[in-house]
């Protein structure tokens, strides 16, 4: 006798449901007879063996923002000199040059933080000379 039409969601012979989940065709919601035989001719394998090496250095900071926010204050040559910094500091660690990175980055750092104070200097300046002179009509 042979087994009746398989009906999604209807109980089998066996005591499995039959799930249609693609177009590939019915699949149980059980694990097959044979699922033991294929898990015993696997390999193991560790996460040891999977990991290629150590873990890499998390990226030091580049200051990249802080180099394009001084980058609109009115101190252009020092402020595009930042912006150089912090692009080599992100190139030095794709390179993998961890310590280099460090250094550019702390060099934009600081050559970002003098530009912005150098441009609102400029711009202190810049309003108390136009605020005090007196216009002649």
């Amino acid at each position: 006798m042979s087994p009746g039409p398989i009906c999604p969601g209807q109980p089998q012979p066996d005591g499995s449901k039959v799930l249609t989940l693609s177009k590939q065709g019915p699949v149980t919601g059980f694990p097959s007879r044979n699922s033991g035989r294929v898990l015993d001719s696997s390999p193991e394998t560790t996460l040891a063996e999977e990991l290629p090496g150590p873990p890499p250095e998390p990226m030091p900071k580049n200051y990249l923002l802080l180099s394009i926010f001084s980058c609109f204050c009115p101190s252009y040559p020092i402020n595009i000199v930042a912006f150089v910094y912090s692009v080599m500091a992100l190139n030095s660690y794709n390179q993998g040059d961890i310590d280099g990175s460090k250094r550019l980055g702390r060099n934009a750092l600081w050559v970002a933080v003098a530009s912005i104070i150098i441009g609102l200097v400029i711009i202190g300046i810049f309003c108390v000379v136009h605020f005090t002179t007196v216009s002649k009509m």
